[in-house]
């Protein structure tokens, strides 16, 4: 099956797609800080480059997006159906970096908190936002 964009289309769209200060990231952001919590942003000097940082409570979150961390038994995480190889490959990699990044966090006396796109739903937000205030606290 060929694609149905050329390839500078395809590029342009892929080039949109942002890895910081995304929807779901601010999100958290705003909660956050209406809160009163004080945080750093996506820290180069941990591993991984969390999302959010609170030193305060030596707490880092990261906010993955279904597709692109590969959530598993998530509706929002559907291998595409061409070039599915490539992708399932691309999405281990992915996960493997995270695991990485999350052992070396928690060696270093952090703890990791993960943030999925899915839990950041209308439905689910306030619950799951919540949860986070509490396991901060």
């Amino acid at each position: 099956m060929t694609d149905t964009h050329s390839k500078e289309t395809r590029s342009y769209n892929m080039s949109r797609i942002k890895g910081k200060n995304t929807k779901p990231e601010l999100v958290v952001r705003r909660f956050l800080f209406a809160n009163g919590f004080r945080y750093r942003l996506h820290a180069k000097n941990l591993p991984g480059k969390p999302d959010i940082v609170l030193p305060k409570y030596k707490t880092v979150i990261f906010v993955n997006g279904c597709f692109w961390h590969g959530h598993q038994n998530c509706k929002y995480f559907v291998p595409p159906k061409t070039r599915t190889e490539w992708w399932l490959q691309k999405i281990t990699n992915t996960q493997n970096r995270d695991r990485q990044a999350q052992t070396e966090l928690q060696s270093l006396g952090w703890r990791v908190i993960t943030i999925w796109e899915c839990e950041l739903k209308p439905k689910k937000v306030e619950e799951r936002l919540n949860t986070l205030i509490n396991s901060l606290l």
